[in-house]
This record gives C-alpha cells, structure tokens and sequence, in this order.
C-alpha cells in the first residue's frame, strides 16, 4: 500500500472516530425518553419534540449552511469541531433540567450544530478519496450510525436509573469529537465542487426522472429509518415486560445492538452496491427492512432468539442502503449543481423523518400498544424498493456505480 493510500484510509478513521463522538447527542435525549417522561411529566407529544427537535434543527442547519456557503467560507476541521462543541454545550443544558419548552429549544440548537459535523465530514470524506469512494461513504455512514446508538448503550451501562449520566456522557464524547476534529482533522489532496444551493434547481428534482426516483427511493427509507432508531426502545421495553429470558439482558441493550449493528449495514451496502449495482442493492435492502417491520410484531412475546435475529437483521438492513442514495444523486445530478441536488435530498428526507417520529407513538396508541406500531413505516420502503427497480430499467442507470446499474 502506497504513502498515498495509507494517508486516505488513516483520514476516514479520522474522520470516523470524530463523527462517532459527536453523533452520540444526537439521540441522547431519546435514550432517556422513559425516565424524562416519569420525572418532567412529558407528554406523547413533547416525547416526541425531544427527537423532533433534531431533525428539525438538522434541516434549518443544512440547507441554511448551504445558502450562505458556511462550508466554503470557513475550513472544514474547523467548522466540524466548533460545531462539535456547541453541540456538545447545548446537550448539557439538560442537565439543569430546564424543563421540557427550554430543553425541546436545546434539542433543536443541537441539531443544527450535527449540520455542522455530518455534511462536511462527507466533504471532507471526498477531498481524501476519489477511487473507493462508494465504500467510504458506506463506512462513513456505518460511523454515523455507530454514533447515533451510543446513548443506548451509555443507557444500558446506568441501568436505566440515572439519566443524567447518559447526558453527561454524550456531552463528554462530543466535546471530545471536537477537540479530535480541531487537532487531527485535515483536508486532503483532492479538490471537490463547491456545495451550493441554487433554488432555481429546485424543480429538477421533480422533474429529472432518474434523479427524482433515486430521490423517491431515499425518502422511502427515511421513512422508515428515524422512526425505527427514535421509538426501538419503546417497542423493546414492552416487549421486556412480557418476556422472563430478553435478548442481550434488557431493552436499552437489545436497542443498542440493533442500531449500532447499521454500521455492518453501512459497509455491507458499499461492497454490495459495487458488485450488483445501487438499485438492486437498495432494493434488497429495503425489502429485507420493510420485511422486518412486519415480521417484528409476530416475535413480540419471543422466544427471544427469535426477536434478537427479526431486530438485528432489521438494523442492519435499514441502514445498508443509506449511503447508496447519496452517491446516486451525484452521479445523476447536474454536475454544476451536485451540491444543491445533496442538500434538497437531505433537507426534504429529514423533514419526512419528523412527521414519522411524530406519528409513529400515535399510531402505537391508538392500535393499543407497541406490537403492531411499525407496521406505519412498511410503505417507505415498499415505495422506496419500486422506485428503485423503476430506476434501474431506465438508460439513466448505467451512470450509476460505474455502469452497474
């Protein structure tokens, strides 16, 4: 392996290590949703804005970034670790309890800090490598999701009985995430378009057939995915309840594991999409996920092998065609205006996400509990999966994944 090489893959464990810290406050609030509930009395609806928050101050932060071109004004290391620490401070303002209005607030001023952390990482990601990208970018979003399960797993290790060592601990990770960001974090050798939003481009995300399928494919994922990452634990901690033998010991384990297990969907999703193509490998993807969904209910009350193999498999597929959307949209986009094609991606996927976190515990209420709750979220990926297919007949794919469709 050349100095070259060996540099590029150094950098993506970097850039990884970093973005693992920093995404665990992203559903550090989430984590605790349970003892939250029990000591602020929050309501179905605030349990949800805990969550939705994020999402929302995601988007602003996105594409509000993209306007004003914050990512080529400022250098990258440097947007990603001050980013990194507002997050960081804006988490552990939970720990003074500032009751539920002021801490939905915070929730939300984090999420437009991550926009700061995760956007760039994918460009800097970029500027490190131009063969191999396709399963950098799924590595890179195995860290993501790595990341996104840490408050369960600090969750698991509490017990579940002090929340504010979950807050605590996500606070410590991300403040050190920005500190690795500030001091290890370089560009590298390869210059890469500048990611700016030209609202004129808007409709061709609606009107370019290829590109608003692979969009269409994206958007029934994030159906699905926040929805299954926000409200696993839920579903776990019911079906707790009516098991003697649980899989991994507990429901904040269980959750977990299955989150964290979409960084081998991540990579998975990479080597696959390279051999047989993005559309047939998010396909697949997606009907081994929205398979899950339905399959989760009927394992509810075990055994519990049974519900650990439905719950992991779940994970793994719901994240492997994630990163594969992306690399769709910049190899079928205008190349003039790549940047603004990612940002619209993201800003409207995300936005799904919030109407599917907020819905989903209504839905789970009003069918008389948990069991049969993600039975809402089979339609992303079903549409998802077809849109996909669709795709893949048209001449527009062979740009995709070097020819393979």
């Amino acid at each position: 392996m050349t100095d070259t090489a060996n540099a590029r893959w150094t950098a993506l464990l970097v850039i990884c290590a970093g973005v693992v810290g920093a995404l665990a406050t992203w559903f550090s609030a989430t984590a605790i949703i349970p003892e939250l509930q029990k000591d602020w009395a929050l309501s179905p609806t605030q349990s949800a804005w805990m969550t939705n928050a994020v999402q929302l101050g995601f988007v602003v932060g996105a594409l509000g970034s993209s306007l004003v071109n914050i990512p080529d004004i400022v250098r990258m290391n440097r947007l990603m670790a001050a980013s990194a620490l507002v997050a960081a401070l804006a988490n552990a303002v939970l720990l003074v309890e500032p009751g539920p209005s002021t801490a939905i607030a915070m929730r939300f001023v984090t999420g437009v800090a991550l926009a700061g952390v995760y956007p760039p990482a994918l460009k800097i990601m970029a500027t490190w490598f131009l063969k191999g990208r396709g399963l950098a970018l799924g590595i890179l979003i195995g860290a993501l999701t790595l990341g996104s399960s840490m408050p369960y797993l600090f969750r698991a290790l509490s017990g579940g009985v002090d929340w504010q060592s979950v807050v605590i601990a996500t606070s410590l990770a991300t403040g050190a995430a920005a500190v690795f960001f500030a001091v290890a974090l370089r560009e590298g050798p390869h210059a890469f378009a500048r990611a700016t939003f030209n609202p004129r481009q808007f409709l061709a995300v609606f009107t370019n057939r290829p590109l608003f399928l692979a969009n269409l494919g994206y958007f029934g994922h994030m159906w699905e995915l926040y929805a299954m990452w926000a409200w696993f634990l839920a579903f776990a901690a019911a079906a707790e309840a009516g098991l003697v033998d649980f899989p991994f010991g507990n429901a904040s384990m269980l959750t977990f594991i299955v989150v964290a297990s979409g960084a081998v969907g991540g990579v998975l999703g990479g080597v696959l999409s390279d051999r047989i193509g993005r559309c047939y490998t998010t396909a697949l993807m997606m009907a081994g996920s929205g398979a899950s969904a339905i399959l989760i209910g009927f394992v509810f009350d075990g055994p519990a092998w049974a519900l650990a193999l439905v719950a992991i498999f779940w994970g793994i597929t719901i994240v492997g065609d994630s990163a594969q959307f992306s690399a769709a949209v910049t190899e079928l986009a205008d190349q003039r205006f790549v940047g603004t094609a990612l940002a619209l991606q993201l800003g409207i996927g995300f936005a799904l996400t919030v109407v599917t976190i907020w819905i989903t515990p209504l839905f789970a209420e009003w069918i008389g509990g948990w069991r049969w709750a993600f039975l809402l979220l089979v339609p992303g990926p079903v549409i998802g999966a077809v849109a996909m297919l669709r795709l893949r007949r048209l001449p527009e794919a062979s740009k995709l994944a070097g020819g393979a469709g």
